[in-house]
């Protein structure tokens, strides 16, 4: 048993593209999170909470994709 893993490349959910990764932040108490963003729903997928900045870099690699 490995208990040391590596982290995977996942695909990007179904319907969903580079151009729909947004960050948003609360209005009371600016806490961050980035995802997915869904127009029809008008609201993140696949939501994580943004902690610092490798938060973000962690997010962008994890799908395999490139910061703008």
């Amino acid at each position: 048993m490995n208990i040391f893993r590596k982290n995977k490349e996942m695909s990007i959910p179904e319907g969903f593209s580079a151009e729909s990764v947004k960050i948003e932040s609360s209005i009371c108490t600016g806490e961050k999170t980035i995802g997915f963003y869904s127009p029809s729903e008008k609201k993140l997928m696949y939501a994580e909470l943004v902690k610092s900045e490798s938060d973000i870099e962690n997010f962008y690699r994890k799908y395999g994709l490139k910061r703008k």
